[in-house]
């Protein structure tokens, strides 16, 4: 069983209820006795707090266990930053959907003591590495736990690719852009445009064309260590976006390529026992909700 002794807190800037939650989980955990280290941006909010302090990549370097506090966005850039290390990463939902950060606020205590009791659950899950080159040369890359999207940016206009997998050609598309997601991003943007649902066990990729422009344009699932390429058409106007995860951004050119894989380093993702996806599917989608019964 692992033992938790070292224990960094992540937290979600811009929210008093984050604090709040902060406060309880540190008063938790010094009464078990544990080490915690608070990740700088969130300590500098939190006067008086009397923790260590440190970046998120020494979190990742120092700790047995790392904390997220906040939505599934900070779960999200906690994911990218800490994969790396291979340390386990535990979620407490202050958002609003809270796929990834699962245990809810009221039941912190129960359920953060469970864990560090050793009754969870460790869930692998993959990243995705992407990178544009501008005639062999990289110019922009990044990770992302839920997707890598080429889109048009600002403009309004298609953009036309080509798409290549395992060195295949696949095809050529006119659509509003491209997805390439995860089986955990599989409920997050992708499912907005018409993507299936993935479970998280499955070791696969799925490919969504945002509003193509052929109707017989659809989703395909491919294996998770396939290396897709999609090139950007030389003939286009405009200079298309991509984004991983919504949040880091890079322009390429007319005629670049953007590649995307596998990053080798999984995120381990720390759930309770009780954790259940269809649960979450259930509850976060609105699955099986009675008309007027309240649920969301």
């Amino acid at each position: 069983m692992e033992q938790f002794r070292n224990i960094g807190i992540i937290g979600r800037l811009g929210s008093s209820q984050v604090l709040d939650t902060i406060r309880r989980l540190k008063k938790l955990l010094i009464e078990r006795q544990l080490h915690v280290i608070l990740e700088d941006t969130i300590a500098e909010v939190l006067p008086g707090h009397g923790l260590q302090t440190s970046s998120r990549k020494s979190l990742g370097e120092a700790c047995d266990l790392v904390i997220v506090v906040g939505g599934d966005g900070s779960m999200l850039g906690a994911a990218r930053a800490l994969a790396q290390f291979n340390v386990p990463v535990l979620g407490i939902n202050r958002g609003s959907l809270g796929f990834l950060t699962d245990i809810r606020p009221d039941e912190l205590e129960t359920k953060v003591a469970e864990v560090l009791d050793g009754q969870f659950l460790v869930e692998n899950r993959f990243l995705l590495q992407a990178e544009v080159r501008h005639h062999g040369e990289v110019i922009g890359q990044g990770d992302a736990l839920n997707d890598v999207v080429l889109h048009p940016g600002k403009s309004t206009r298609m953009i036309e690719f080509e798409l290549h997998i395992d060195g295949q050609f696949v095809c050529s598309q006119k659509a509003d852009g491209l997805i390439v997601a995860t089986p955990t991003g599989s409920t997050a943007y992708a499912l907005s445009a018409g993507g299936p649902i993935m479970h998280p066990k499955l070791d696969a990729i799925v490919v969504v064309p945002m509003y193509p422009h052929t109707l017989s344009s659809r989703p395909i699932v491919v294996d998770g260590n396939s290396e897709l390429k999609i090139v950007a058409s030389k003939d286009m106007q405009i200079y298309p976006q991509v984004s991983c995860d919504g949040q880091n951004h890079f322009t390429c050119a007319p005629g670049d390529t953007l590649i995307v894989s596998k990053k080798p380093q999984k995120l381990r993702l720390i759930h309770p026992l009780d954790h259940n996806y269809y649960e979450v599917c259930r509850t976060k989608l609105g699955w099986g909700s009675r008309l007027g019964s309240g649920h969301d």
